[in-house]
């Protein structure tokens, strides 16, 4: 029963074809896990380009209330905020992938 057992090669061809199939399978994830992460950091890079040249200034001029003598009673005053150049703007020095900045960048 052994010496039948131990030449027995009904499964050998059925088994080194899995093994070939499942490599081929394995290295093609591999690759295509890859490529998803790449395509993933360069979205999260485009979001943070877009974030970056996104201008915060504002202002508002002040305005004066009823004047009673000439003299207002009341008032307030304008107020100005200007959004300066970060760190990151410009997608310089922040860059994740050896990616420049999008066209069109002019941050601030």
């Amino acid at each position: 029963m052994l010496k039948n057992f131990l030449n027995d090669e009904s499964g050998v061809i059925i088994s080194a074809e899995l093994v070939l199939v499942l490599t081929i399978a394995v290295i093609g994830v591999i690759v295509g896990l890859s490529s998803v992460v790449v395509a993933v950091n360069e979205e999260l890079q485009d979001t943070a380009h877009a974030i970056g040249v996104l201008n915060q200034s504002f202002g508002f001029t002040g305005f004066s209330g009823c004047k009673k003598g000439g003299n207002p009673i009341s008032y307030t005053f304008g107020a100005v905020n200007t959004d300066g150049v970060d760190d990151c703007d410009c997608a310089t020095s922040c860059d994740m992938i050896a990616a420049g900045a999008p066209n069109g960048s002019l941050g601030g």
